[in-house]
């Protein structure tokens, strides 16, 4: 089993924002599956897979940003998930515009999503895939520019990012290692 977490905001207003990368990377894996995201439960919209008889859940907590290890802490207890079963896809500030990092383990960094994860959860020893949205020519304040709309222009650039970052999960659902992942999809 393998559970995918994709960080965001629950509303419409945020759909097209930055901090929704994640939301939108798992929605790209989603329809990679040809799964929906029927259900609700552990305050999360989730769809099931099956990647070689193995089920696959995708999720996105509802339970805003801030407090998304609440629900990721809930889907690994229902689904009886480990660390090293769960992998999550968010935005990073810290990475430029549309380029892809993946690691196996790590801290919460700036990631107010990722520390309410690794609070919750009690560890840091799962994987992750962070997109970039870091723009050198953007001068407002981090919380102002990770909920504001991406430009229209940059709509390819992170299209393409999170179509990378569904592949990179699925890859991993389907078991192929970690490292191997970071090596296919980590970009300089």
């Amino acid at each position: 089993m393998v559970l995918i977490v994709g960080l965001g905001n629950p509303e419409k207003q945020y759909e097209t924002t930055f901090h929704n990368m994640g939301f939108l990377a798992v929605g790209e894996a989603a329809d990679k599956l040809g799964v929906k995201f029927k259900k609700k439960e552990c305050e999360a919209s989730v769809a099931e897979a099956h990647i070689g008889g193995e089920k696959v859940i995708l999720s996105r907590p509802v339970t805003y940003m801030n407090a998304s290890g609440r629900a990721v802490k809930q889907l690994m207890s229902k689904y009886k998930v480990s660390p090293s079963e769960l992998i999550v896809i968010y935005d990073d500030f810290d990475l430029p515009k549309g380029k892809l990092r993946i690691r196996a383990a790590g801290s919460a960094g700036t990631h107010n999503g990722m520390r309410s994860i690794i609070g919750e959860i009690g560890t840091g020893e799962f994987a992750r895939v962070r997109i970039g949205i870091k723009d050198p020519e953007v001068n407002i304040p981090v919380i102002n520019y990770v909920l504001s709309n991406i430009r229209k222009e940059d709509y390819p650039l992170f299209a393409d990012a999170c179509s990378a970052a569904a592949d990179a999960v699925i890859d991993f659902a389907r078991g192929v290692g970690i490292e191997n992942v970071m090596n296919k999809y980590n970009q300089n």
